[in-house]
C-alpha cells in the first residue's frame, strides 16, 4: 500500500502474476514445459483499493491466437475496491523460443473463440522528451535474468503520485514491453504528457516499455 492506504499498481501487478503462475501450474501449461512473457497489459481501476485488507483475485483465459493468449482478471476489495485487467502473453517453449498453443482446449471454453493481437499499441516517446537515471536492482531480476514484469510498475508509481491523475480515482493505466531489461543495462526514465502519466524505460539504443495512465469514467454501473 501507499501512504493512504491504496493498493500500489505495482502491487496488483504482483498478485496477477502470482495467480497466472498458480492457474498454468494447475492446468499443466506452466515450467518447465511452458513459459509465458508478458506483451501488453490494461489495468481499469473502477474503484481503487483503499485500505481493503483482503482482495480477491479471479482470472480466465480472454483469447487465444496462434502463439499467444490473453488473461483476464477481476480483483475485489472487501471495501469495495474493484480493478479489471486485461493482457496479452506470448508463449515459449523450453527452449524459449515461441511456441504455437496446441492442445490449449483446458482454456478454451473461457477464450470463447476471441482471438487476441501481439501487436503493441503505445507510440514511442518524443526526441525532445525528458530524461532522468533509472536504477535498476538486483531484486528487480527474475529466475530469467530479466526485470520483473511488476517492477516495471514501480517507475510508473513514482511518476504518479507527483503528478497526473490522482490514483485515488478511477484511471486505466497500459504498459507495452517491448524489449527485456538486464541488470547491467544503463536505464533512462523518460517522460512527457501533461494531464495524463507518459513514460518509457529506455536504453540509449532502444525502448525497452512505454506506458500511459489517463483519468477513466466506467461505462458500467460499479455494482454490476
Amino acid at each position: 500500500m501507499d501512504a493512504r492506504g491504496r493498493l500500489r499498481l505495482d502491487a496488483v501487478a504482483r498478485f496477477l502474476q502470482d495467480i497466472a503462475i498458480d492457474d498454468v501450474s494447475e492446468t499443466g501449461w506452466g515450467l518447465p514445459d511452458h513459459l509465458w512473457f508478458i506483451r501488453s497489459i490494461r489495468i481499469d481501476v473502477l474503484s481503487a483499493v483503499v485500505e481493503d485488507q483482503e482482495v480477491e483475485v479471479v482470472t480466465w483465459c480472454s483469447g487465444v491466437a496462434p502463439i499467444a493468449a490473453g488473461r483476464r482478471w477481476s480483483l475485489s476489495g472487501a471495501r469495495g475496491g474493484r480493478i479489471e485487467v486485461d493482457s496479452v502473453w506470448i508463449h515459449l517453449g523450453p527452449d524459449e523460443r515461441p511456441a504455437r498453443l496446441d492442445g490449449f482446449g483446458v482454456y478454451a471454453e473461457a477464450a470463447g473463440g476471441r482471438a487476441v493481437s501481439t501487436r503493441l499499441q503505445l507510440p514511442d516517446p518524443p526526441a525532445d522528451a525528458a530524461r532522468s537515471p533509472w536504477a535498476v536492482r538486483a531484486t528487480d531480476i527474475d529466475r530469467h535474468g530479466h526485470v520483473n514484469n511488476s517492477a516495471y510498475w514501480q517507475a510508473v508509481e513514482e511518476r504518479l503520485v507527483r503528478r497526473g491523475p490522482d490514483p485515488a480515482q478511477p484511471l486505466r493505466a497500459f504498459l507495452d514491453y517491448r524489449q527485456p531489461i538486464d541488470l547491467d543495462d544503463d536505464v533512462s526514465l523518460v517522460e512527457w504528457g501533461s494531464t495524463e502519466v507518459r513514460l518509457a524505460l529506455a536504453t540509449a539504443d532502444a525502448v525497452k516499455a512505454v506506458a500511459l495512465v489517463e483519468p477513466f469514467e466506467p461505462a458500467l454501473p460499479l455494482d454490476l
